[in-house]
């Protein structure tokens, strides 16, 4: 598998899937599957503080750059752009 090094202050993340059912059961349209922004965080940069590989972010709409690689959708983000961080309790 491919993946990518990112440059000092960016994340390399995977976002999760877009939600293609209401909650009642009606099944969405691709173009209007609400897309979350959370995402599991594949690599880091070199001058990334407070984020670590495997971390599950809320992250700002519109702030990343979409790559994809072997079909597969990711993209990168500046660290500056993360909002917080899902964690159990």
């Amino acid at each position: 598998m491919q993946t990518i090094r990112p440059a000092r202050g960016y994340l390399f993340c995977k976002p999760e899937e877009a939600i293609k059912k209401t909650a009642s059961g009606i099944l969405l349209s691709e173009n209007s599957a609400e897309k979350p922004k959370i995402a599991e965080v594949i690599n880091i940069g070199a001058d990334v503080k407070d984020v670590k590989q495997k971390d599950n972010i809320v992250y700002k709409s519109y702030a990343t750059s979409e790559v994809k690689i072997d079909g597969e959708e990711y993209f990168l983000i500046a660290q500056d752009d993360v909002l917080g961080f899902i964690v159990d309790y």
